[in-house]
């Protein structure tokens, strides 16, 4: 008989803790923003080097944005916008 506990169980026992849940949150939301930075920059064709160079930026600045590393200010992101050729939109929502 095994002693182990499946992740889903361990998860849902982490996040209970408020603090925990909130830390998740919020690095669930550092991700998504970093994700939607890559796939602007995809979908211009763009290496790191261009959208830095139009944004007046080094390529690491870009590099730790698309990382999730670094939380980017609302003006951050509309000058990626701007490099990208694409339109930023915050929007909220109903949690589920």
């Amino acid at each position: 008989m095994s002693d182990e506990i499946p992740f889903s169980e361990v998860r849902k026992r982490w996040l209970a803790d408020p603090e925990v849940a909130s830390a998740y949150t919020a690095l669930q939301i550092e991700r998504a923003i970093a994700n939607q930075l890559l796939d602007a920059r995809a979908a211009a064709g763009l290496t790191q080097q261009q959208v830095a160079d139009r944004m007046g930026t080094t390529q690491a600045v870009i590099a730790r944005l698309e990382s999730g590393r670094q939380m980017p200010s609302t003006r951050t992101m509309q000058r990626y916008a701007e490099a990208t050729g694409t339109t930023l939109r915050i929007s909220f929502e109903p949690r589920s």
